[in-house]
């Protein structure tokens, strides 16, 4: 096994096919196929499942896969480590985010990340965890900013964010009148939620658990900006997290409440690849995330408006 059977891997992998992988690597689909199956031979393992025109990788293949984004990383490091410490980052940057973090996390890291590292190329995919921590592992993405918890032995977790999960209804709503809401005063609403099965979705069913509650739920969604748009129209309330809403609640346009005996919160991380050092350009994303955390509006701060 050499480094260039790996890269042909991976660039299988990548395009989903032997003939766009000789395109993209400028090599004929024959010398692909007889690297393929030099490999095999020495392995004495299938690597490709052929059924007509298409092919499908074994778990062999996808380890193989796995191997050399992890050798081929670093290599980058190591030639990065040598090169210059001090320069700045060039190359193409590839993320990952649930739509809240696309939305309100992503725009000032990026700003400020290209402000630190102008030559970067950053490449951002709309994804939930799940998604995103495949993506990760296939090794088309470097990092991911997902919501946890994720527990995968392969990849890394770096919880950074707490976010509160607040009420969000109309101010002329009759829960908006209260100066404290009850999870029992919830019974009866008709709810705008995330979808089921995310990480936010579970931190709300359990508290609808707890309390023997049956929403009713007449909307799901896993964008946050049409969820309230439906609570603009009185289509029903919802409980998303506090930056979402954070500018609306000042300007009077929602009213937020905290649900009296329930801390709401849901947590996200940083997920990346397990390596034997920290890539270079997901270090420089880390350290550019703590430059702006501070100005993240995780949670009501005291006068910050209409917040219970």
């Amino acid at each position: 096994m050499d480094l260039r059977q790996l890269e042909i891997l991976q660039a299988i992998a990548e395009t989903g096919s032997f003939t766009a992988c000789g395109r993209k690597l400028h090599v004929s689909q024959s010398a692909i196929s007889r690297q393929i199956a030099l490999l095999e031979e020495e392995l004495g393992e299938p690597l490709f499942l052929r059924i007509g025109r298409q092919v499908r990788m074994t778990p062999a293949a996808e380890n193989l896969v796995q191997l050399g984004q992890r050798v081929f990383q670093d290599i980058r490091d190591t030639v990065g480590g040598i090169t210059d410490h001090t320069r700045a980052l060039r190359g193409t940057l590839r993320l990952a985010g649930g739509m809240t973090v696309c939305l309100y996390v992503f725009p000032p890291l990026l700003q400020h990340l290209k402000q630190v590292h102008p030559q970067l190329d950053i490449r951002v995919t709309v994804a939930t965890a799940a998604r995103g921590v495949e993506e990760i592992r296939g090794g088309r993405h470097d990092a991911g900013l997902l919501t946890l918890p994720i527990e995968e032995s392969d990849l890394v977790t770096v919880p950074v964010l707490r976010e509160e999960l607040l009420l969000v209804t109309q101010p002329t709503h009759r829960l908006a009148k209260k100066k404290r809401v009850s999870a029992q005063d919830l019974a009866g609403e008709p709810f705008v939620l995330f979808e089921p099965g995310s990480a936010t979705r579970r931190v709300i069913d359990s508290m609808f658990v707890t309390e023997k509650i049956e929403p009713i739920v007449v909307m799901e969604t896993e964008n946050v900006e049409i969820i309230k748009a439906m609570v603009k129209t009185g289509l029903g309330i919802s409980i998303v997290p506090y930056q979402a809403v954070a500018r609306e609640v000042r300007e009077g346009q929602f009213y937020c409440s905290r649900i009296g005996g329930h801390e709401l919160i849901r947590e996200t991380g940083w997920v990346y690849a397990r390596a034997n050092r920290v890539p270079r350009m997901v270090h420089e994303l880390l350290v550019a995330f703590e430059e702006i955390k501070g100005g993240l509006e995780l949670a009501p701060k005291p006068g910050a408006g209409p917040v219970t």
